[in-house]
């Protein structure tokens, strides 16, 4: 079956860094464009970054332009997410998607804690 699995969320101090990644298993992982999402407490769910299937394009919300990096390994089925010069703000519940016309499948959801 379809699943999507994310890991390396954790408590990190303001201006710290982490590394999260997505494992995707049960489809064709490269017929797939992959994200990252976030969802804070009481917020609505938000992009946080896009990868195209390929990997050859890749896109970011504002707030995290120049901070965050959107990776993929279609030979591995992993897509990465690395987060620098974290802030209290970015603290959130991440979750990956897939996208195809296929259809659409999202991961369960790592927290991250930004905080001193």
């Amino acid at each position: 079956q379809v699943q999507l699995v994310e890991s390396g969320g954790g408590l990190v101090q303001p201006g710290g860094s982490l590394r999260l990644s997505c494992a995707a298993s049960g489809f064709t992982f490269s017929s797939y464009a992959m994200s990252w999402f976030r969802q804070a407490p009481g917020k609505e769910r938000e992009l946080v970054a896009y990868i195209s299937s390929a990997g050859g394009s890749t896109q970011y919300a504002d707030s995290v332009k120049g901070r965050f990096t959107i990776s993929r390994d279609n030979a591995k089925n992993t897509m990465d997410l690395q987060m620098n010069a974290l802030k209290p703000e970015d603290s959130a519940v991440y979750y990956c998607r897939a996208t195809s016309y296929r259809g659409r499948y999202w991961g369960q959801g790592t927290q991250v804690t930004v905080s001193s």
